[in-house]
């Protein structure tokens, strides 16, 4: 290959990956604006929220949430373009279990074990199962037509992490209206939640990321 050739290839490549990084982050604030929305026009952010925002417990599931929504996001972007190593962006997935483990080792610690039940239970379980996987559809669905203008190498897995991120971000979102702060709750409804999420984004990766 001559060098003027090797020159616009790489040139081309670089065109390439900029257009797919201004796609991303632009389907992604939609996504992120039309799930806040949801939020803000159904069920509202909780009626306490001002004076409740600054305790361990709400901050601990805000801070949490969004971390999970990052680092997947993160790895998300990076999935949808090929030749670019995952590792270190996967890797990062596990800040989010470790804090929320050392969340659930402190509950357990401060809370006495008669109530570790209810605290799990929560009051509002079955509102966070319908919630969580609805508010990430249009995230997932941004995300999923961002991955499909790049060149996702394992399609299932791309709409996994795809379907990852977009739970975490509504994990993230809902979190503003969940009266729910225990960390026990947190481990249990919400993860569930995303599990959907990250499920629905598998099937739907299979699909309509094959090229």
């Amino acid at each position: 290959m001559r060098t003027d050739d090797l020159i616009n290839l790489m040139a081309k490549d670089a065109r390439v990956r900029l257009r797919f990084g201004r796609v991303f982050m632009a389907a992604l604030v939609i996504g992120v604006a039309i799930s806040a929305a949801l939020l803000v026009s159904t069920i509202g952010i909780r009626g306490d929220m001002a004076e409740m925002i600054g305790t361990p417990r709400v901050l601990f599931k805000i801070g949490m949430t969004l971390l999970l929504a990052v680092t997947a996001t993160r790895l998300a972007f990076r999935i949808g373009r090929p030749g670019v190593p995952l590792r270190p962006a996967a890797l990062l997935l596990v800040l989010p279990l470790a804090v929320l483990v050392a969340g659930i080792a402190a509950e357990l610690i401060v809370v006495p074990q008669a109530n570790w039940a209810g605290s799990m239970e929560g009051r509002f379980s079955a509102f966070c199962l319908l919630f969580v996987p609805t508010l990430s559809i249009a995230p997932l669905a941004a995300i999923l037509y961002s991955v499909r203008r790049g060149a996702p190498e394992n399609p299932g897995m791309a709409g996994a992490v795809a379907g990852l991120a977009a739970g975490g971000i509504a994990a993230a979102i809902y979190a503003w209206h969940c009266p729910d702060d225990s960390p026990l709750f947190l481990a249990t409804w919400y993860s569930i939640g995303i599990s959907v999420a990250t499920a629905a984004g598998f099937l739907l990766g299979r699909r309509i990321l094959r090229w």
